[in-house]
């Protein structure tokens, strides 16, 4: 089980700090990704660690803002994300794939087996 939190209300040009919380299952061997749903909009790929925390990966619009880091101790994954922008608001999803050591994540949705319930992030003034 992936559980999401520190989604909410934040202004233009803020800051959020989500974590992903894994329970069940140790982190150690598993890729997570971060997908986020804007209304209206497809589901969207930002950003993904692998399993040894060697290989990232960000998605155009949020490279130099967002920061993906790991928490192997503490069984968890985080997404830093600065200088928010209103077109960041979306649900944000984190999931979950298990991969051999030093592989690169991929940010394909079909690979990832567990995902969470979400957290919503709303950017407005």
């Amino acid at each position: 089980q992936l559980v999401e939190s520190g989604g909410g209300l934040v202004q233009p040009g803020g800051s959020l700090r989500l974590s992903c919380a894994a329970s069940g299952f140790t982190v150690d061997y598993y890729a997570i990704g971060w997908f986020r749903q804007a209304p209206g909009k497809e589901r969207e790929g930002v950003s993904c660690i692998s399993s040894s925390g060697g290989s990232t990966y960000y998605t155009n619009s949020v490279k130099g803002r967002f920061t993906v880091s790991r928490d192997n101790i503490k069984n968890r994954v985080h997404l830093q994300m600065n200088s928010l922008k209103p077109e960041d608001t979306a649900v944000y999803y984190c999931a979950a794939y298990r991969q051999p050591l030093f592989a690169a994540c991929v940010m394909a949705p079909g690979r990832y087996g567990y995902w969470g319930q979400g957290t919503l992030v709303t950017v407005s003034s």
